[in-house]
């Protein structure tokens, strides 16, 4: 029976396997188990087989073949042509948290300043109150309302990037949904490689994790779309066959992902007919 270690045969002599951690791995991805005749190690044969002087020695160089494994790993998933695209969407998604939150609080401050600054006027304000805030008595409020504007000013860059980005690493989802939404789509399933493995039903309620989770425990209504409804194709479309547009092209990005993932180039043909389905599905909202 083969092992990571070695071998040992039928009458429990052990051949240790040459080399040290690398050489060790390798052996480890060469082996093919068949797990019908597979024993499991024990602490006894383990001992009994001559190759380790005890269990912690046991441990210590399966530890050193295992870190050495998990290096290897993380520097590939590294190397993936998704790997920056996916922090630079998840720096946005934070941006976005803390542009609100911050702008919130602002808006809570100023209204200390400004007592004509009543609680209707706050409805909606955020973003758009800022301009009238950065002309504020008060020059710390001024300051942070002027950080908070150029922090907007990056995140509208950075989101530039990510669609243009996304143009050339997912192509074919681009093409459906524009870079941004795809690019949300991608990070929300980790990566290219899952995504490109997801049928057409999950990839239609990525992001309405809460919702769908709610309808399996407590029986409420499924959801119908999630981050696609970012779409215009989708919140554009009569709500009577929402559902369905979000349903086709969630089934459409399914196969994007897949060619984008395979081919890694746009695929006109298929942009073309994917682009009818979902038209005719919507009634030609846009």
């Amino acid at each position: 029976m083969e092992y990571w270690f070695g071998s040992i045969d039928g009458t429990g002599v052990c051949r240790p396997a040459d080399g040290g951690a690398p050489e060790l791995l390798a052996r480890v991805r060469s082996l093919v188990t068949d797990m019908r005749v597979f024993h499991p190690l024990t602490e006894e044969l383990i001992e009994g087989c001559g190759i380790f002087s005890d269990r912690r020695e046991y441990i210590r160089q399966l530890r050193e073949v295992t870190i050495l494994h998990a290096r290897e790993v993380i520097a590939d998933a590294a190397q993936e042509k998704d790997a920056e695209l996916l922090q630079m969407v998840r720096m946005l998604d934070q941006m976005d948290e803390v542009i609100n939150l911050l702008t919130e609080r602002l808006v809570e401050w100023y209204q200390v300043t400004d007592p004509s600054f009543s609680s209707k006027s706050r409805k909606g304000a955020g973003r758009r109150i800022l301009p009238r805030i950065t002309k504020s008595r008060s020059p710390p409020l001024r300051g942070v309302a002027r950080e908070i504007e150029e922090l907007g000013e990056a995140r509208k860059r950075l989101a530039t990037e990510v669609s243009r980005r996304a143009g050339s690493v997912i192509p074919n989802m681009s093409e459906l949904v524009g870079g941004l939404v795809a690019a949300r789509i991608m990070a929300r399933a980790g990566g290219l490689t899952p995504l490109s493995r997801m049928p057409g039903s999950s990839v239609q309620v990525l992001g309405a994790e809460a919702a769908l989770f709610s309808h399996i425990r407590q029986g409420s209504p499924s959801p119908k779309h999630g981050l696609i409804f970012q779409h215009r194709r989708v919140h554009n479309a009569p709500r009577e066959v929402r559902g369905q547009v979000a349903r086709i092209l969630a089934g459409k990005l399914a196969i994007a992902a897949r060619i984008d993932f395979y081919r890694g180039s746009l695929d006109p043909d298929f942009i073309a007919d994917a682009q009818e389905r979902i038209d005719a599905a919507s009634g030609g909202a846009q």
